[in-house]
């Protein structure tokens, strides 16, 4: 396996970014390309062909990420104790890969979520190594464009994704309200092929980043990752409770009215905006600040949910989720950029791999809140579609007044190695 040792930092600008950021950029690209086609008619398909309820669909969402989240936190502190990131990413993007061909097999709600819950395995093996490897080869003055460019890519990739699934969906059943199952398999068998580039794509585009002698051994625990990382992870984790899985914004779409060709146009309009803004957002918060960027999309997530517990009309929630965008394009790669700043870089991994558990725990009663809120259990019916946003809005603007109030010191430099 070839390395790369600590060298001079990198030109500014996106042409000044490393090797590694672009390899990891372009795997997460095709990676979407092939999981976004699929993942977000998922819920439609559960919905509509096996007739499974919000609730169970919840279920389904909430334990698929949270299966993947002792993974997370173990291979991200196996990455620091290995000290080598690439070999467990490239694992990670294979596992998911392999899983996809089961949907063809998937005619039941336990089949069904017994493969996404394979798919969330690989992302819980990848993801703490490979936040670890962005944030390893690039310095920290644009740590936060790294990652905004990393996250453009991916939802550039979710974009042509659902290109690609609206294209599929209009040749084969053309503005029909629901997706039928022949559509929905013919769509999975498309999402291989970008699937398998992906694995190719890290294997021979990325290398490994020799972490410094000089950082000594690696100690663990949630007390060396220090006060700043675990008040940030509080905040964030008080924030991700009211986060339920977007299959939900899904079922609100249809349900206000919209068919499957306007689920999918919506969700393209969204992945444009997101693309369009993460990159720039992130190099801003190079200069004013991570925590700006954050608390300013989460106050525009906490509006955006009241209004989609308020809208009427299916375009209402076309014109919401559009907007939605903006919040992850403001927020959500700046929060892994911030953790960066937070911990000494011998715990990168570690910290990557904690932060991401613990954010993937929180999507299970997430979920689950959300469909109880909307449907409820046995006898009782729940508070309706509109619930589970106004409890999202609340959470998000309660988070966005405890990070305005919390003023973290500054945390001591750390040695940065680059590509």
């Amino acid at each position: 396996m070839s390395s790369v040792t600590e060298a001079q930092p990198p030109a500014a600008g996106l042409r000044g970014l490393p090797r590694n950021v672009w390899a990891v950029s372009v795997t997460s690209f095709l990676t979407d390309v092939s999981s976004e086609m699929v993942l977000n008619l998922l819920p439609l398909y559960l919905a509509n062909v096996l007739g499974v309820r919000a609730n169970i669909i919840g279920l389904i969402e909430g334990v698929a990420e949270a299966t993947a989240s002792v993974l997370k936190l173990f291979a991200g502190v196996l990455s620091d104790r290995l000290r080598a990131r690439k070999g467990l990413t490239v694992l990670g993007y294979g596992l998911s890969a392999l899983s996809k061909p089961f949907f063809l097999l998937a005619n039941s709600w336990g089949l069904v979520a017994a493969v996404r819950w394979a798919d969330r395995v690989g992302k819980g093996i990848r993801t703490a190594p490979r936040d670890a490897l962005v944030a390893d080869s690039i310095t920290e003055k644009q740590r936060g464009l790294a990652f905004g460019f990393h996250r453009a890519a991916d939802t550039a990739g979710a974009m042509l994704g659902l290109l690609i699934a609206l294209g599929v969906v209009w040749a084969a059943q053309r503005s029909a309200q629901a997706i039928t199952q022949s559509t929905f398999q013919l769509i999975v068998l498309i999402s291989i092929v970008p699937a398998l580039l992906a694995v190719v794509v890290l294997m021979l585009g990325a290398r490994e980043v020799s972490l410094s002698r000089s950082l000594g051994a690696p100690k663990f625990g949630l007390r060396q990752l220090g006060r700043p990382f675990i008040i940030f992870l509080l905040i964030v984790s008080l924030f991700d409770l009211g986060n339920s899985s977007d299959a939900f914004l899904i079922l609100r779409a249809q349900e206000r009215g919209l068919s499957v060709l306007g689920v999918l146009a919506m969700l393209i309009t969204f992945n444009l905006i997101y693309t369009l803004v993460s990159a720039p957002a992130g190099s801003l918060s190079d200069r004013v600040g991570r925590r700006t960027l954050i608390i300013g999309g989460w106050v525009v997530y906490a509006l955006i949910y009241l209004g989609f517990a308020l809208a009427g009309a299916g375009w209402h929630v076309w014109v919401l989720y559009a907007i939605y965008g903006l919040y992850y394009g403001l927020a959500y790669g700046t929060a892994k950029a911030m953790v960066a700043d937070l911990v000494p870089a011998e715990l990168r991994g570690t910290a990557y791999g904690t932060y991401n558990a613990v954010l993937g725990i929180l999507d299970f009663p997430a979920s689950l809140i959300a469909g109880l809120l909307w449907s409820g259990l046995g006898s009782w019916g729940g508070f309706g579609p509109a619930a589970p946003f106004y409890f999202g809005s609340a959470l998000a603007a309660l988070a966005a007044l405890l990070l305005f109030l919390w003023n973290p010191r500054p945390p001591a430099a750390a040695p940065s190695q680059v590509s």
